[in-house]
């Protein structure tokens, strides 16, 4: 679950020209998933080389995979819930679905239905079908309860409900998969009383990591370089990559902070970029929200969009407040963007994979284009299964479910984490001086 009901690019670090946006200004209408399976079939031969072209990922490593043959055989409905970092994701899934020969549904962002027909199109045959988060989707909670139910296929929902780009972290897990899981395990206990009551609800967290196969310095030096002329210093590639990262990233946050502060803070980097993002959301949520915020920004930016985008969608607006609402929406981007840079990312375990996301992030918030480079391996890592219960134990503050799935998940990236390998700058070419010329 990803994105918004209005499409659009963004960049988020911008210096000097504001944000190319594109509008879908349609009202909303579900898409529904298709059913057969003779489409997921023919288009499976598809996935992996649309996974080396479109994505740079060439090959698929599953690990785990009897705990999902053992469900499917029981008869058990089956909720796969991802970490989500790079938006191929489904694709890989789809992957490890023609591997295991089963069908998958996908629960997917509206905006990814837009604009694209034969996206739309391949998308729905695949499995996948629409939810919209700016509102309470009531088509798209009853059709993954259904599926659920049914026990037809399994269903894939990503908890985090947006893109980390940071691969071995995990951001907080919204609560809707939690509803739609114990939705579906009360019907499931209602429909089969007596016929099959050893059915359930099963949901299996599933680890993506992706393990850079190339050069990272020759990948990221030309990256930086372009980012480093649009902040007028010239390319500064006589300097070491880490070092050339690290200025670059206290640049773009100084810029922010410049612009919604006043000035550069002072702090480590996680007080910097909490005081950004409240910076940010603060005064947007003053103006929009009477009740509490939430607590995780994701959830923050959530609330807001809901009361933001209805009604730009349904028309009526002075073009003068539809933009000062782009320009809400925009800043919005912005803190959800900075949360998912966690604090220390690569100075706590410098990788080649954590170097690369990092670097594309830069380029991708500053450009508004999404970066992809090859080659990738990526490895799906099947958890164990948890059972649903269908009422949640009271008195508890949080969700044991929503717990027990970012348990699983931040286990195996941390595990997964170690198969990176840690950066080793090239070593500098030396000058040998003859030995006449020593004295």
């Amino acid at each position: 679950m990803i994105g918004s009901g209005l499409v659009r690019r963004r960049r988020v670090f911008r210096t000097q020209r504001p944000p190319s946006v594109v509008v879908t200004d349609s009202a909303y209408e579900f898409v529904p998933p298709h059913r057969g399976d003779r489409w997921p079939r023919i288009l499976s031969f598809l996935t992996p080389r649309f996974l080396n072209t479109r994505y740079g990922v060439t090959g698929v490593e599953v690990r785990g995979e009897e705990k999902l043959r053992e469900l499917r055989q029981s008869g058990h409905s089956v909720l796969l819930t991802p970490n989500h970092s790079r938006m191929a994701d489904p694709v890989v899934l789809l992957q490890m679905a023609r591997r295991l020969q089963h069908s998958l549904f996908i629960m997917a962002s509206s905006h990814l239905f837009h604009g694209n027909r034969l996206m739309s199109f391949t998308m729905r045959r695949v499995g996948a079908f629409s939810v919209y988060r700016e509102g309470v989707d009531r088509q798209a909670v009853k059709t993954a309860i259904d599926i659920l139910t049914e026990a037809q296929r399994p269903l894939v929902i990503f908890p985090e409900g947006a893109l980390s780009q940071a691969n071995d972290h995990l951001c907080a897990l919204m609560d809707g998969v939690s509803l739609i899981a114990r939705s579906a395990q009360r019907k499931l206990e209602a429909d089969t009383a007596g016929t099959s009551p050893n059915r359930r609800v099963v949901v299996l967290p599933v680890g993506i990591k992706y393990l850079y196969q190339g050069n990272v310095d020759a990948t990221a030096s030309p990256i930086l370089a372009d980012i480093e002329e649009r902040l007028l210093w010239g390319a500064q590639r006589d300097r070491p990559l880490m070092e050339r990262v690290k200025r670059v990233g206290s640049a773009l946050l100084s810029l922010k902070e410049i612009e919604y502060l006043g000035q550069p803070q002072s702090g480590t980097l996680e007080d910097r970029q909490d005081r950004l993002i409240d910076g940010v959301l603060a005064p947007i949520e003053e103006e929009w929200l009477t009740a509490n915020r939430a607590s995780s920004v994701f959830a923050r930016v959530r609330d807001l969009r809901r009361e933001i985008i209805p009604e730009m969608i349904d028309g009526g607006l002075a073009q003068e407040e539809i933009s000062r609402r782009w320009k809400q929406l925009s800043d919005m981007e912005l803190a959800q963007a900075i949360s998912a840079f966690p604090p220390e990312y690569i100075a706590s375990r410098p990788t080649v994979d954590r170097i690369l996301e990092t670097v594309e992030r830069f380029a991708e918030n500053l450009t508004g284009r999404e970066q992809t480079h090859r080659p990738l391996r990526a490895i799906v890592q099947i958890g164990d299964p948890i059972d649903v219960e269908g009422r949640r134990a009271r008195g508890t503050d949080s969700d044991p479910l929503i717990a027990a799935i970012a348990d699983q998940l931040k286990t195996m990236l941390k595990s997964l984490a170690q198969e990176s390998k840690i950066y080793m700058p090239p070593l500098r070419k030396q000058i040998s001086v003859p030995s006449s010329e020593v004295h």
